[in-house]
Formats: C-alpha cells, sequence, structure tokens
C-alpha cells in the first residue's frame, strides 16, 4: 500500500448508545434488502470499530484474540457513504482512519465474486474481514486456524450487533470465489467474511 494514500479520520465511537446488549441480541437478524439511502460516516466509523477498534487505552480491540496476535484486517467497499468517496479502504485501528487502497465502485465486481448475490452490489457498504494467519500461526503452529476462525466469528457478530443498534441491517457473506474477491479488493491475505451493511427498507421488521 503506497504510504502517501490519501487518509479519512473517522468520527471517535460511541461508547454508550441507546440500544441495550440484551435488546441488540433479541434483534439481531440477518438482513438482506437494502434502501438506497446511504450510510453516515459515523455509521461506517462505529461499524469499523465494532469489527476491530481499540479498547482499554488502545491495548486490546473490540474482539478477543489468542496471544493477543489480531491477524484480523479490515476492508471497507464503499459504494454510497456520506462524504466518503467510492472505493476499497483499510480500516486502521491504531489511528481510526481508513486509508484508501483505490478508487471507484467495486460493488457490481464483488457481487459477481459472491456468486451473484443481489443484496451484495446494492448495499451501501460492504465490510470485508481477512486474515494475515501467519501472525497467530508463529506462537501458535497449526492450532493457529481454529483461533483465527474463532476471532473472525467474534468479529462478525460483533458487526451484527452494532448494526442493529444502529438501525442498520446486515447478513453475513461466507459465500464468494476467494481469489476473485482478493482480486477486486487489491489485496494478498485470505478472505474469511464478507458483511453487506445498510439501511433497512420499510418492510424489514
Amino acid at each position: 500500500m503506497n504510504g502517501s494514500a490519501q487518509s479519512i479520520a473517522l468520527p471517535k465511537p460511541v461508547l454508550k448508545g441507546s440500544v441495550s446488549l440484551e435488546e441488540a441480541l433479541a434483534k439481531r437478524q440477518s438482513i438482506r434488502s437494502f434502501s438506497p439511502d446511504p450510510l453516515t460516516l459515523r455509521d461506517l466509523s462505529q461499524l469499523l470499530w465494532a469489527a476491530q477498534g481499540k479498547t482499554h487505552g488502545g491495548r486490546k480491540r473490540t474482539a478477543p484474540s489468542a496471544g493477543a496476535t489480531y491477524p484480523l484486517e479490515v476492508y471497507a467497499a464503499v459504494r454510497s457513504v456520506e462524504g466518503v468517496r467510492p472505493g476499497v479502504y483499510r480500516y486502521l485501528p491504531d489511528s481510526h482512519v481508513i486509508q484508501s487502497l483505490h478508487a471507484g465502485d467495486v460493488s457490481k465486481q464483488l457481487c459477481d465474486a459472491c456468486w451473484n448475490q443481489r443484496f451484495v452490489e446494492s448495499a451501501p457498504v460492504n465490510i470485508v474481514l481477512t486474515a494475515v494467519s501467519e501472525r497467530t500461526e508463529r506462537r501458535y503452529g497449526e492450532r493457529a486456524e481454529r483461533y483465527v476462525s474463532m476471532e473472525a466469528g467474534h468479529a462478525g457478530q460483533n458487526l451484527y450487533l452494532q448494526a442493529t443498534a444502529l438501525g442498520l441491517g446486515t447478513v453475513a457473506v461466507g459465500a464468494f470465489d476467494d481469489e476473485s474477491v482478493r482480486s477486486v479488493l487489491g489485496v494478498p491475505e485470505s478472505v474469511l467474511y464478507i458483511f453487506p451493511v445498510g439501511k433497512k427498507t420499510p418492510e424489514q421488521p
């Protein structure tokens, strides 16, 4: 990644919301139909922080990680977010910014890579979790595969609950062509999860 790539500072995460954890758990569901309305930059900030943001003064993150090895990387394929040009961005937890990888709306290509799951194309943003497994393998060897999968699950549930608390919808997508998704994003690491996120349509509960 080019060190001169454009970075966008994200709003500070909100640490106390109006929806309780119990309410978010009760309302959590998979949503596959999104309104055409864009997300706000604050929405995007909160979602990315929920997935892998810093906590405890920067010493930890929102999702537990075996040995604090933190193999996950988080990307946002933006189609329609207020104040953010369409493109692919990498989330940098240490500074809570997104850094541009390349410009342009890739939602159609990402949808194709997800075997034409149309909600991937219609979502204002797709949050993609990838893994640099070597970070965990250096400490745990073959068992790292299990730990990395566990961590992706933790981060994924965080995304579900944060989307619910924001009044948004998402769905975990695991059906895709790995190499095609890597090509669309322009990243080398393993792709684990894709989360289309958007405002729910009126008929969604």
